[in-house]
């Protein structure tokens, strides 16, 4: 099974408290692979180089046709993700950085995001 490293990915932190959740951690432990970001873990699964892999959802879709989600985690399997958003100190974009934050978290950014892959999303000011 493929899930990101914990140690580098965020994925993979959220992976192990699902296998953690599900009291599965120490009998799988031996069988896991880890990579280096959840496209990679999509693409093992996808080419079939593992028998199942722990990813987000919303890359699973990347691949539909070559993966199948076989089981969602529940939400108290894990922590909620976070990403958080920022606009660079001094950056000379700032402004517009700005503005798209104030998108982002506005009611018409977040109904887009419920219209699209994104739609397990929240966003919060």
């Amino acid at each position: 099974m493929a899930i990101g490293n914990p140690k580098t990915v965020a994925a993979g932190r959220y992976a192990e408290e699902v296998l953690e959740h599900f009291k599965l951690r120490e009998a799988l432990k031996a069988k896991l692979i880890f990579a280096e970001n959840v496209r990679q873990v999509l693409d093992y699964v996808a080419r079939g180089e593992v028998d199942a892999g722990l990813l987000y959802s919303t890359d699973a879709a990347i691949k539909a046709d070559r993966v199948k989600i076989a089981m969602e985690a529940p939400e108290q399997g894990h922590k909620p993700v976070v990403y958080p958003i920022a606009v660079i100190k001094g950056s000379k974009k700032e402004i517009w950085g700005r503005k798209f934050i104030s998108f982002v978290v506005s009611q018409e950014g977040n109904q887009i995001m419920k219209n699209t892959a994104l739609s397990h999303l929240t966003v919060k000011d």
